[in-house]
């Protein structure tokens, strides 16, 4: 049965992107068919992890908001362009990066209600295990919906004061909505924190588990968003949490 998963932080700068590919081609190399969705239309960037250039896009996510084409002509098969040999397929449905489409969608805004027909037509076209959503951070209409409709949701956090205090928030709302699973990732821990420490302060504070604990890395930095970095670095901490949690997601 087809899994909707929502990737979410209630602050920017978590790496949820990055994570959401990550997760996306590990779960793309195990054989499934995965679909991911940037709908942080007002900042889309996620393309650039999957090699996807803006004159490449033939559609984006907004011109089927707007109604100019059917969602599944959105869809770019990625999977050749990630670095890799893996077994399954990964279609990326990206966001325009055009400034005045941005500007348009800040303006006048889109029925959210299409999102929810959206992400149903594309697991039916495309024949999709898993629908993983990159969402727009902070708690938004569009966001509610998504998470709303999630079978499993993602939570992005980092070891600071602000994100602590907006991931209670985030926590608390996903719970009245009566989300089946919640996972927790905490992202960029400087080599100074104690990872189990971290780990159980967040469980404690939420009541829910940490899936997975991604200390500060050089190596990701260094990567600079050029490459999936499971991939690139395969026997890398990182890659063994992350790796983690797909084995979460798909029980």
């Amino acid at each position: 049965m087809s899994k909707i998963v929502s990737v979410h932080s209630f602050r920017g700068g978590t790496g949820k992107s990055n994570t959401t590919a990550n997760i996306s081609a590990l779960l793309a190399k195990q054989g499934f068919r995965v679909g991911v969705v940037d709908t942080d239309i007002q900042s889309p960037g996620i393309h650039v992890l999957f090699n996807l250039d803006e004159s490449e896009m033939r559609h984006s996510l907004n011109d089927y908001l707007w109604g100019k084409c059917e969602i599944k002509e959105t869809a770019h098969d990625v999977s050749g362009r990630i670095g890799a040999d893996i077994k399954g397929q990964i279609f990326l449905i990206p966001s325009s990066i055009k400034p005045g489409e941005i500007v348009r969608v800040l303006r006048e805004g889109y029925d959210v209600g299409l999102l929810n027909d959206g992400f149903r037509s594309l697991i039916s076209d495309l024949n999709l295990d898993y629908l993983i959503v990159d969402t727009h951070p902070g708690l938004n209409e569009e966001t509610l919906l998504s998470i709303a409709i999630s079978d499993a949701l993602i939570l992005i956090m980092r070891p600071d004061q602000q994100d602590y205090q907006g991931t209670a928030v985030t926590v608390d709302v996903a719970r009245k909505l009566d989300v089946p699973n919640l996972f927790l990732v905490i992202n960029k821990i400087p080599d100074v924190f104690d990872l189990e420490s971290t780990r159980e302060r967040a469980e404690e504070l939420y009541q829910c588990p940490v899936a997975a604990i991604l200390p500060h890395s050089d190596d990701m930095m260094a990567l600079a968003s050029s490459d999936i970095f499971v991939l690139r670095f395969p026997d890398h901490k990182i890659t063994h949490e992350l790796e983690g949690l797909t084995s979460l997601l798909e029980g």
